[in-house]
């Protein structure tokens, strides 16, 4: 069955947040083909399933950080209200607020997104703990391999944008 989301869409709207990794509400409602304040007022009917550790509303500055990282294009974009951003439990309780088809089909592809991105930090912690013990075994010869492989893992510092002509 194909994801009616492609996976790597989804992947490209989870962010990092007061170190948590959130989907924001404006993504979230373009992803499952409605208006963000009709997901905002399903939420708001629904307030008490969503504890802090689910949704948080973002403040001034982080939504200026998203702007400034283009992440949205200007602060206008949020329709005049500050944004809210739903960890993973919070997207999982969205598929019990909004009742449509198209909901739990997104709803699946994005907690696999998330699964997927687990899988792939996990993956990289224990590749370093694996290559921390190997250079503890070997001498000092093989630092350098050693740190050639530790830069291959290091993820690449995001490229900017030239601002101007």
């Amino acid at each position: 069955m194909e994801a009616l989301v492609p996976i790597e869409v989804i992947e490209g709207k989870i962010l990092l947040i007061r170190g948590q990794k959130v989907m924001m509400s404006t993504h979230l409602a373009e992803l499952y083909g409605v208006e963000t304040r009709v997901l905002n007022q399903a939420v708001k009917r629904n307030i008490n399933r969503f504890p802090e550790d689910f949704m948080f509303q973002l403040n001034d500055f982080e939504a200026d950080q998203l702007v400034s990282q283009n992440v949205i294009p200007h602060r206008k974009y949020f329709g005049g209200s500050l944004p809210y951003a739903f960890t993973e439990q919070g997207v999982a309780m969205l598929s019990s607020v909004l009742n449509s088809k198209r909901a739990v089909q997104v709803n699946i592809a994005i907690m696999r997104a998330f699964v997927k991105l687990r899988e792939m930090l996990a993956g990289n912690k224990n590749l370093a703990r694996k290559l921390e013990q190997m250079e503890k075994k070997y001498d000092a010869q093989f630092k350098v391999v050693f740190d050639a492989i530790r830069q291959l893992m290091a993820s690449p510092e995001p490229k900017r944008r030239k601002i101007g002509f």
